[in-house]
């Protein structure tokens, strides 16, 4: 939670209709690159070359990349001005445009709704419709997410911290193969796609530059906080998850290529439904798995629109993260 010293809206200053407009964000290059790298090593986002045959046309950063940047723009906008309390999810996000060096990107972020909490008194519920915007006034993404206030006059929370659990046996499933063409995706099939441990180094790294809310960034203020300790950004959990499900993807191609097949990658047209029931802790390791859902041939000739459900269980086995996306799939010939 934001200290009290540098809070200035609560739940009771924000209303429905209420438009707040951030300050600009210029993306480069190297840092589309660096991003990609470490989250998102798709062609399209990694090399000039073979992005302008891909189905973007051009270098473009990753929609995660994107997503990050408007959090750290609402967080500078307002978010670090209120008390905020993180939020438990995202109703949707959709990838409208592709994102290129060079842009400077903008939000919009309109409250379009807000409701008291009925079982935490302290606090409300804010729903948030926010846009991404480039320097030529298009909208590159929206976002639709609800987060938790802290109302005025009310004390801060006391911080819970459930009794540790029983530890889970690891994944005894070897890493799945992403399956790269719609003939061979079927729905209800089920991947392990990797693991990953959250330090609290990566976790501070990852928030100073897209999410520097306190409780991500030190472990006292997130004693403080009603998360009781140092906590994960969600985003960060989903930019992990996308790690994980493109190094699946990669061992797919690779798989294919030694069968004298190659697979372009498509991108995202959108996720909905990205929830985040625990919070994860410095010291946890989120295990990913992905589930094909549905998929269905679209107008772009020679692609597919598949969607599946990912999610993340800790060491004590429980899920962490979850959400439903949509990528473009190539189908054979």
């Amino acid at each position: 939670m934001t200290g009290a010293g540098n809070i200035e809206l609560y739940f009771e200053d924000m209303n429905p209709g209420d438009v707040i407009a951030s300050e600009s964000y210029l993306v480069t290059k190297q840092a589309i690159l660096e991003f990609a790298r470490v989250y998102d090593p798709q062609v399209f986002h990694l090399d000039e070359v073979a992005a302008k045959a891909s189905i973007l046309g051009g270098l473009s950063a990753s929609g995660w990349h994107s997503v990050g940047i408007l959090m750290r723009l609402s967080c500078d906008a307002f978010v670090n001005r209120s008390a905020s309390w993180g939020g438990p999810g995202v109703d949707q996000v959709k990838w409208l445009k592709p994102v290129r060096p060079g842009d400077s990107l903008s939000a919009r972020c309109e409250i379009v709704a807000k409701r008291e909490s009925k079982s935490r008194p302290a606090m409300g519920l804010v729903v948030i419709h926010s846009a991404l915007l480039n320097q030529h006034g298009e909208v590159v993404l929206t976002q639709d997410m609800t987060v938790m206030v802290g109302r005025r006059g009310f004390a801060a929370p006391q911080a819970v911290v459930a009794p540790t659990p029983p530890l889970a046996p690891p994944p005894q499933e070897p890493l799945g193969l992403l399956p790269l063409f719609y003939e061979d995706i079927e729905p209800g099939e089920r991947i392990f796609i990797g693991s990953y441990h959250f330090s609290a180094e990566s976790i501070i790294a990852f928030a100073r530059q897209f999410d520097p809310q306190s409780f991500h960034l030190s472990e006292e203020a997130g004693r403080r906080s009603h998360f009781g300790g140092l906590v994960a950004s969600g985003w960060q959990s989903a930019a992990v998850h996308m790690r994980m499900l493109v190094d699946a993807r990669h061992r797919g191609q690779a798989a294919a290529a030694a069968r004298g097949f190659v697979a372009d990658t498509g991108p995202s047209p959108g996720v909905h439904d990205i929830v985040w029931p625990r919070p994860v802790r410095a010291g946890d390791t989120l295990h990913f798995y992905s589930e094909s859902l549905t998929k269905r041939t679209t107008s772009r000739p020679g692609w597919a629109l598949c969607e599946s459900r990912s999610f993340g269980v800790n060491q004590y086995g429980e899920e962490a993260f979850g959400m439903v996306g949509a990528v473009f799939v190539p189908m054979r010939g």
